[in-house]
């Protein structure tokens, strides 16, 4: 329940910018993660998988997931970022998973302050590229 929470917060943020991968993309991530984190843990027949086999597996899985939310616009690539939050969300519920729920949610309250907070500062600094996002997806060149 606390991954799911956990991860149900990056995709409130997701959810609230209307990005395709929003709150339940990011809540079952985060609790799948977890799960099959804690699975990895149980002792089975005498003895415990290795946690950190599993750990590779779900980030592997996670990178697919991640990289069909990137998309290529002739000179724009978007879904950079929710391919980001889909992999942070993972890590989250590995980490709850691994019961490391103070790193969990302090990561969580980084990443949603890094969303949130970021977005307005990265377009005041870099008006160009804002500019460039909302015009055609070719960039005039200039004559020579």
């Amino acid at each position: 329940m606390v991954a799911l929470a956990l991860g149900l917060l990056i995709g409130a943020e997701r959810e609230f910018r209307g990005h395709p991968a929003g709150l339940r993309t990011m809540a079952l991530i985060s609790a799948g993660s977890c799960m099959f984190t804690g699975l990895g843990l149980i002792p089975d027949f005498g003895k415990t998988v290795d946690p950190t086999r599993i750990a590779a597996q779900i980030v592997t899985g996670v990178g697919f997931l991640g990289a069909g939310s990137i998309l290529r616009q002739g000179e724009l690539v978007r879904g950079l970022t929710t391919a980001a939050s889909i992999w942070v969300a993972a890590s989250l519920g590995m980490a709850v998973g691994f019961r490391y729920y103070g790193v969990a949610v302090f990561v969580t309250v980084v990443v949603v302050l890094v969303l949130l907070g970021l977005k307005p500062l990265e377009d005041r600094v870099f008006p160009l590229r804002r500019s460039r996002r909302r015009d055609d997806p070719k960039p005039e060149v200039p004559p020579e």
